[in-house]
C-alpha cells in the first residue's frame, strides 16, 4: 500500500494547477497525482478552445469573474517566462443588430467593474482592428484574450512538477474509498488528504465521500469546424454578443496559436459521459442516468432546455455551422469549412434540486477531502488563481 499526505486525482489543467499550489504550501508534505489514462490532459484540458479568456462575460461578484481576469494575466506570464507559444491576438465582440446593443454595454459595463481592459470601438475601428469583422454601429475589444495550446501548457507544467518531487500513477483509475484509503486499479493508497479533480467523473467521486448530494454532472460535446484559409486570414477572434442567461458563448470565430481559423464549438448533450465519438466509452448505464437527467431538464428545468438542444444539434450540419458563421465576418465559405477538430466533453454541473445549470465554480469538502464539482469553463484560463481559492480552502479544513 502506498501512502501520501495529499492525494490528486484528474490529470487535467485544474489537478495539476492543485498539486503544484498544494506542493508549495506544503513542501515538506507528499503529493502524489493518479490519473486513469496513460497520459495527462486527454479529456478536458487538452481538448478545449485554447483561448485564454478576459473574464468581461461575468458578473463582478462572481468567482468567474475574478479567476479569468488573473488566471489570464498568470497564464500569459507563465508563457512569456518558459518562451510557450501564446498568440495575443485579441477578440472583438460583434452585434448583430440594434436588439444586441443593449447586451454589447452591458458586458462593457461588466468589464469595467471586473477591472478588465476593455474598450468600445466604432464600426469602422472594429474593420480597422479585422477587415473582415461585420458589427451593427459599434462592438467591444478586448485586446488582453489570446490563444495557447492547452496540451503543451499541462504537458510543460507536468515537468515542473515532477522537478518539485511531486509523484504521478498513470493508468490508474479511482475505484472507492473506505476511511482514509482509496482503492484503484492499481495500487492501494492511504492518503491524508484527497482532492478530487476528476472532471467529468468528479460527482461519482463526491458521492463517495458524502458529497455531490444535489449535483450530478451533465455533459456536453463541443466542435470545431477548421478553415482551410491560410495562417493570417484574420487578425482577431470574433465573437456574436451571447446570450448571458446561459453558459454557452454561441458560433464565434477562434485564431489558433498557430494563426489558423475555426468556427464553433457545438453545445451539443451528450449520452454518456465521454461521448466523444461514435460507441467509443459507451457505458449502458451513464446512458440512462444522463437521458434521464436530460429528461428531467426537458420537463422541469428552469432554462429552455429543449431550444438549446435543437439550436445545438443543428450544428451538426456544417452547412448551418458555417451560415451562422456569416453574420460574424465577409468571405466565408462553406468550401473552406470541411474538417471538424476533435471533439471535446464540457463536464457542467446540474443542480438537480433546483433544475438549473451551475454558471459559476463549486467545490464542496471538509479536513479529509475536496471536491471539485464545477470547473466551468474558461476553467482553463481560470486554472491558477482557482488553485489557489481551493487550497485557500483546504488549509482552513486543516487548521
Amino acid at each position: 500500500m502506498l501512502t501520501t499526505d495529499f492525494l490528486v486525482i484528474g490529470l487535467g489543467i485544474v489537478g495539476i494547477s492543485i498539486a503544484r499550489e498544494l506542493k508549495s504550501r506544503f513542501p515538506d508534505a507528499g503529493v502524489l497525482v493518479v490519473e486513469k489514462e496513460p497520459e495527462s490532459a486527454l479529456h478536458s484540458s487538452g481538448r478545449n478552445s485554447g483561448v485564454l479568456h478576459a473574464g468581461f462575460y461575468y458578473t463582478a461578484d462572481s468567482l468567474k469573474a475574478r479567476f479569468t481576469r488573473d488566471g489570464n494575466r498568470q497564464l500569459t506570464e507563465y508563457c512569456d517566462e518558459y518562451s510557450l507559444p501564446i498568440n495575443k491576438c485579441g477578440k472583438l465582440v460583434v452585434a448583430k443588430d440594434e436588439s444586441e446593443l443593449g447586451s454589447l454595454d452591458e458586458l462593457f459595463s461588466r468589464g469595467h467593474a471586473n477591472g478588465i481592459e476593455i474598450q468600445q470601438v466604432t464600426a469602422n475601428e472594429a474593420r480597422d482592428l479585422d477587415p473582415r469583422a461585420i458589427t451593427f454601429e459599434r462592438a467591444l475589444y478586448s485586446p488582453t484574450t489570446s490563444s495557447v495550446d492547452p496540451l503543451v501548457i499541462v504537458r510543460h507544467m507536468e515537468e515542473l512538477a515532477k522537478s518539485e518531487k511531486i509523484l504521478f500513477l498513470y493508468n490508474t483509475s479511482y475505484l472507492s474509498r473506505k476511511g482514509d484509503t482509496v482503492t484503484t486499479t492499481g495500487e492501494k493508497i492511504r492518503a491524508g488528504y484527497v482532492v478530487n479533480a476528476a472532471g467529468l467523473h468528479a460527482d461519482k467521486i463526491a458521492l463517495d465521500y458524502g458529497y455531490s448530494k444535489d449535483y450530478r454532472i451533465l455533459p456536453f460535446k463541443g466542435l470545431y469546424l477548421y478553415s482551410s484559409e491560410p495562417p493570417g486570414s484574420f487578425n482577431k477572434h470574433i465573437y456574436p454578443v451571447p446570450d448571458l442567461r446561459n453558459p454557452f458563448l454561441g458560433v464565434h470565430f477562434t485564431i489558433t496559436v498557430e494563426g489558423k481559423v475555426k468556427i464553433g464549438p457545438t453545445a451539443i448533450p451528450a449520452f454518456w459521459r465521454e461521448n466523444y465519438q461514435g460507441l467509443n466509452n459507451f457505458s449502458i448505464t451513464e446512458m440512462i442516468d444522463i437521458v434521464s437527467r436530460e429528461f428531467m431538464l426537458l420537463a422541469f428545468g428552469k432554462f429552455d432546455f429543449l431550444q438549446l438542444t435543437l439550436r445545438e444539434l443543428r450544428k451538426f450540419s456544417r452547412k448551418h455551422m458555417v451560415h451562422l458563421a456569416t453574420h460574424l465576418a465577409t468571405g466565408i465559405k462553406t468550401t473552406d469549412y470541411k474538417n471538424w477538430g476533435k471533439p471535446g466533453i464540457r463536464a457542467q454541473l446540474v443542480n438537480i434540486r433546483t433544475k438549473q445549470l451551475e454558471m459559476d465554480f463549486v467545490i464542496e469538502g471538509d479536513n479529509k477531502s475536496m471536491h471539485i464539482l464545477n470547473a466551468v469553463s474558461p476553467g482553463f484560463t481560470c486554472s491558477i488563481p482557482f488553485a489557489r481559492h481551493v487550497c485557500d480552502s483546504i488549509s482552513e479544513n486543516l487548521n
